[in-house]
């Protein structure tokens, strides 16, 4: 039963939003010969009946009838299609409004009926709609060409007086939601690679999501992460969809060998996965302490795996604390009030939406609508927190606003 409402449900009010819209083509080919307002007609149908037969054959037979990259494009072709008909429908909406007005004026008497002007402004004003439907269709279409790969580099300085002078000047590389079951392309995210290594970095910390339901999303790409090279090593730890808890396995074994696996394959890229566990860096005699936990999320359900606690027992004595957390929620609701001796924890999970505007005068993104910290850096007291936009993507296969992050941070004695 859930199984076929969560079916129907996003199909009637697919369908719904097509009979809506088509009203306003209609309306506006109305001028047009007969043959050529057929033909819009039937496209116009055609998508939509394209649109609801995958969503059917996606929810009957499982994502993996679909090789990777066709999952990604079949999920931005229902954004920009489904984006671009809301377009249509804000300003139909608008019409009809000042429609039923017109109407409830000529019946009270107050309004003469319209003259032959007034349907060509309808005709218009749909012809408009339609145009303005362009705007989410340009945007997505260019963020998917254009943006999926456009690496930002960003570079963040930030003063700690409890930091050991041995680490004045310490460099950290953060990646963060890699994705790989997402990506499309395999030489850009090389040249990433090669780009990071160029960098000579003190350490690389990676805040979970490398792939987006299995492990063998990494088969393309593990030699090229392998090579990612830093002073101190690469220290990950996981995110929501590296358990594999969004898939439909066949038994519970099969999902526990899916996720050995997943750690298995950190080690073989010579990465040191922290589970609920840190490690100590050592210069010169002085310390830090990178404390990783497992997913730990305080929206949407996400689970709580992570154990906070247990990952920072025998570090207490260090004087100062990188925590990774995948989830910046986790910032608020348990390491700020509880955990006052993390100086900076490093996040991802959001991707800043993938959609919005970044700019140095005004960050937006709808992910603000969810998480109180969703892109950058954020400060409260003494504790940092900064949240990386994500090196790859999920779900639209490119960006729009908000680019793909490799992130320097550069620690320094206050």
């Amino acid at each position: 039963m859930k199984f076929t409402i969560a079916l129907l449900t996003p199909i009637l009010i697919l369908i719904c939003l097509d009979i809506y819209v088509f009203q306003g083509v209609k309306a506006a080919v109305r001028s047009l010969p007969e043959s050529r307002k057929n033909t819009a007609y039937v496209l116009y149908w055609m998508i939509t009946l394209i649109t609801v037969s995958s969503m059917i054959a996606y929810r009957v037979f499982g994502f993996k009838l679909y090789p990777p990259f066709l999952r990604s494009y079949f999920t931005a072709f229902l954004a920009i299609t489904f984006l671009s008909k809301v377009f249509v429908l804000l300003f139909l909406i608008g019409e009809d409004a000042a429609r039923l007005f017109r109407w409830i004026s000529r019946q009270l008497g107050s309004q003469s009926e319209p003259s032959a002007s007034g349907m060509n402004r309808s005709e218009f004003l749909n012809r408009l709609a339609l145009g303005m439907a362009a705007i989410p269709m340009v945007s997505l279409v260019y963020g998917m060409v254009a943006n999926a790969y456009n690496y930002k580099y960003r570079k963040v300085k930030l003063s700690f007086p409890n930091l050991p002078e041995a680490f004045h000047g310490f460099r950290i590389i953060q990646l963060s939601d890699i994705h790989s079951g997402s990506f499309t392309r395999v030489a850009p995210v090389r040249e990433a690679v090669e780009r990071i290594n160029r960098m000579e970095a003190d350490l690389i910390l990676f805040t979970g999501d490398l792939v987006n339901n299995v492990t063998n999303e990494m088969d393309p790409f593990k030699e090229i992460f392998s090579g990612l090279k830093a002073k101190h090593g690469v220290i990950s730890v996981t995110g929501n969809h590296d358990y594999g808890d969004y898939v439909n396995w066949n038994s519970a074994t099969e999902k526990a060998n899916n996720f050995q696996a997943f750690v298995q394959l950190h080690a073989d890229m010579g990465w040191d996965l922290l589970m609920n566990s840190h490690r100590t860096i050592e210069r010169e005699g002085q310390q830090l302490a990178i404390i990783g936990i497992e997913n730990w999320g305080n929206n949407l359900h996400f689970p709580k795996y992570g154990k906070l606690t247990e990952a920072k027992s025998g570090a207490e004595a260090i004087p100062f604390k990188v925590l990774l957390s995948h989830d910046p929620s986790h910032w608020d609701a348990q390491v700020r009030p509880e955990h006052p001796d993390i100086d900076l924890m490093l996040s991802g999970h959001t991707h800043g939406f993938q959609f919005g505007i970044d700019t140095k005068w005004l960050k937006w993104s709808p992910s603000q609508f969810v998480y109180k910290q969703w892109a950058g850096l954020y400060q409260e007291g003494r504790q940092y927190l900064y949240v990386n936009r994500g090196f790859g993507f999920l779900g639209y296969p490119g960006r729009v606003g908000i680019l793909p992050e490799i992130t320097e941070i550069t620690l320094c004695k206050a």
